[in-house]
């Protein structure tokens, strides 16, 4: 018995390695898991525009846009206060990638629409790619002038579509952090002399977390075509590129944003390439959106 003791005794360390060897192998033959970046940004939209997030399946969004007129109006408007544009919009999950939305706008009476699909997703392990890339592809119809002859004896109702198409390439660096790029190509139309059909941009844009439940944003679009100023006619306000700084606060359900911008549409084609006010002389405008999400199927999404 006693040899038999000893015999284990002096065994056990080659018993405890041949262990070691064993888990070690198994792990090597193990495939990694791919891990999604999750939450790049809390909602759908980072100020004026998008970002890559999209509903999932089953689950539908009202979301309330609303800008103020320009603070610089002072007191006579109540610094803003007395003018209001407004756009209601419903966005819903298709899939968990696959989103569509329409909504109608009081600044120009228009009716828009848009699919969103998100193509590709941040991640690492198994798979990696550094970026999330989501495509917007839209449509606008403005119904302001109601006549079309107060527009040109020419125009038609054909003239009052215009297009959107973006790509949104996010990259969550860290869970306070993330940057969003936004190339974007509008398409009007019907355009005035100075003005082109085909208007591309590049947005640029960001999150920065500041505690559990609020976070900095800032967005600018730099619209590549727009309009010379010394092209204009007399009595025709510059255009300028639409920037905006902003506040999200998240409240369960809620996602409210704050936002100081310069542009009062809010569809791509009012904001990106119809902008007549100069953020830094002070035409700036208070404005919020606010979304509320309801789950109407059950929730498919996981922590990807």
């Amino acid at each position: 018995m006693k040899r038999f003791i000893l015999s284990l005794i002096l065994l056990s360390p080659c018993v405890v390695k041949a262990q070691q060897d064993l888990l070690q192998q198994l792990e090597k033959d193990t495939p990694p898991e791919t891990e999604y970046a999750f939450a790049t940004f809390k909602g759908t939209r980072l100020g004026n525009g998008h970002t890559i997030e999209t509903k999932s399946g089953g689950s539908m969004e009202f979301i309330f846009g609303h800008r103020f007129g320009p603070i610089n109006g002072g007191a006579y408007e109540l610094y803003g206060l007395d003018q209001a544009y407004v756009r209601l919009g419903l966005d819903y999950g298709i899939t968990d990638r696959l989103a569509v939305s329409i909504g109608r706008t009081s600044t120009d009476k228009t009716i828009d629409g848009y699919l969103k699909y998100r193509a590709v997703r941040q991640s690492k392990g198994a798979k990696n790619f550094p970026v999330s890339i989501t495509l917007l592809g839209g449509m606008a119809y403005r119904g302001y002038p109601k006549n079309n002859a107060d527009i040109s004896p020419e125009y038609e109702y054909v003239d009052r579509l215009s297009y959107t198409g973006q790509a949104l390439i996010a990259r969550k660096f860290s869970p306070a952090l993330s940057l969003q790029l936004m190339p974007t190509l509008i398409h009007k139309n019907y355009v005035e002399s100075y003005e082109e059909n085909n208007q591309f941009a590049l947005g640029f844009g960001g999150r920065v977390k500041i505690s559990k439940s609020m976070a900095l944003t800032a967005e600018y679009y730099f619209n590549m075509n727009r309009p010379d100023t010394s092209t204009l006619p007399d009595g025709v306000a510059p255009y300028y590129d639409a920037m905006s700084i902003g506040l999200d606060i998240e409240t369960g359900g809620h996602v409210f944003q704050i936002l100081l911008t310069n542009a009062i549409g809010l569809t791509e084609r009012a904001f990106i390439t119809e902008t007549h006010d100069d953020f830094f002389d002070g035409a700036i405008h208070l404005g919020f959106n606010v979304t509320r999400n309801f789950q109407l199927t059950k929730k498919s999404r996981t922590s990807n």
